[in-house]
């Protein structure tokens, strides 16, 4: 048997490749929607891609499933309660599929969404009856299990998944024997769950051992646990779970019509019909200098993730980039399908260097002079665009709170007369947030650079309880 994982670090996302090295076939399960990878390491092994399989409709990414079926004819399979409007094999509850040497047997695990299969590897030349490897998709996570509130649009209550991810786990996953290895979907940083481990491979004994939720519990214990707590998920989950369901373009397809080079008059003239101009730079650069009105979410953070919650799918958008670049900034953009890119800035910033009156910068403050500026008589208005929890932990004593994923919707609240002091973690989301307060008219915008990381790096006090109100 060949086994390969493949993870993807901005997606926090993990796919594999299944092979027989009798028959040269193999299936790829739960693929990114940019499949070089898989192609290539087939080619490299000698191995033909027959089938694909995904193990629910990914909310968090597009996946890709119509890619190598229209690449390589691979045949999409996909759990029998599945709906879908592009043809597919339906598997039930104990069906197998054989490649050579290598069975792969799904078992039906509704409870992360109602259509959510888990895949039984087994290595016919070791065992035909201990398994060799269980991919658990977004059901059963290392020290974690998939959340069951991502399909209320769709009509089904997170109680009700809850409860059906009870029964998945307990009368199918943990009937295996414990050696069984456990590859899961997703790893740390995903909001598919509340509390994912890094590792990206356990077994299922050292999982029913340490995994919070599999602890002996009642069914209405369980429902209560993994409902409680969860991190607020993006908008453009459910748009991308329906997609997911749908015929529509390759990438292929979607890049060659967004991939135009456009001038810099171009560039303001859809920026002026209301395109989102997306900086894709890292921090420090588009702090230096950025097109006005421009939006910075850096391709060295959770890129895609992010510009899923805060672009519009609405209206298009322009991408400027490092020269080079370009390509890889679309290309992640596909990989959650916003396929609205208009195109890029031909030679990025170097574009503007004859326009500097188009051009802004954002101040970024140490974190002793973000200090001195908060202890002065005029003091700018300190903003926390981290998460709830985060803020919950440590925060600077006198900054509001306002996490990143609603700072638009709240920023009419927030005074324009008075300068305005952004900061996060380690200063990829404040860029993302003062870029958005200056897009919205917010003239006096900074950052405490290096966020509260540099912050108590600076031995400089730190609240580390919210007060009571």
């Amino acid at each position: 048997m060949i086994f390969k994982q493949f993870y993807l670090p901005c997606l926090a996302h993990a796919s594999y490749v299944i092979g027989d090295e009798e028959t040269r076939t193999a299936a790829v399960v739960d693929p990114q929607r940019d499949t070089d990878q898989y192609v290539e390491f087939a080619a490299e092994n000698a191995l033909t891609i027959k089938h694909v399989f995904l193990t629910h409709l990914h909310a968090d990414f597009v996946a890709g499933h119509l890619e190598l079926r229209d690449r390589v004819g691979a045949a999409i399979c996909l759990g029998a309660a599945a709906k879908a409007a592009y043809a597919f094999s339906a598997f039930r509850d104990g069906d197998v599929l054989e490649l050579g040497r290598v069975r792969l047997k799904v078992l039906e695990t509704p409870g992360h969404t109602p259509e959510s299969i888990s895949i039984v590897v087994y290595d016919l030349n070791a065992s035909d009856s201990r398994p060799y490897a269980l991919l658990t998709g977004d059901t059963l996570f290392i020290g974690d299990v998939g959340r069951p509130d991502l399909r209320a649009a769709l009509g089904w209550s997170a109680s009700q998944l809850g409860g059906m991810l009870f029964d998945s786990l307990h009368t199918k996953l943990l009937a295996l024997p414990d050696q069984s290895l456990v590859y899961p979907a997703h790893g740390a940083g995903s909001l598919c769950g509340k509390a994912i481990s890094k590792e990206t491979v356990s077994t299922l004994g050292e999982q029913r051992r340490s995994n919070y939720a599999l602890q002996p519990m009642s069914k209405e214990a369980f429902i209560q646990l993994v409902t409680a707590d969860q991190p607020e998920a993006p908008a453009y989950f459910n748009y991308d779970a329906v997609l997911n369901s749908q015929e529509r373009l390759t990438l292929d397809q979607a890049l060659a019509r967004e991939m135009n080079p456009l001038t810099l008059d171009r560039v303001l003239e859809l920026q002026a019909q209301g395109a989102q101009i997306l900086d894709t730079r890292d921090p420090g650069e588009f702090a230096s200098a950025h097109l006005a009105g421009s939006i910075n979410i850096g391709l060295g953070g959770q890129y895609a993730t992010w510009a899923g919650t805060v672009l519009d799918r609405t209206h298009p958008i322009v991408i400027v980039a490092a020269p080079g670049r370009e390509n890889e900034a679309a290309i992640r953009l596909g990989r959650i399908g916003f396929d609205h890119v208009a195109g890029y800035l031909t030679d990025g910033m170097h574009s503007l260097e004859s326009r500097p009156d188009l051009t802004v910068t954002t101040e970024r403050f140490s974190a002793p002079f973000a200090a001195d500026l908060l202890n002065s008589p005029r003091h700018p208005l300190a903003i926390d665009v981290r998460a709830p929890r985060e803020r919950d932990q440590k925060f600077i004593a006198g900054s509001l709170g306002i996490p990143l994923n609603h700072l638009v919707e709240h920023a009419e609240q927030l005074p324009k007369d008075r300068p305005l002091l952004v900061y996060c973690a380690g200063g990829y989301r404040s860029s993302i947030a003062a870029s958005l307060l200056q897009r919205l008219g917010f003239c006096r915008v900074s950052e405490i650079a290096g966020g509260i990381a540099a912050w108590e790096a600076a031995k400089l006090p730190i609240q580390t309880a919210q007060p009571l109100s």
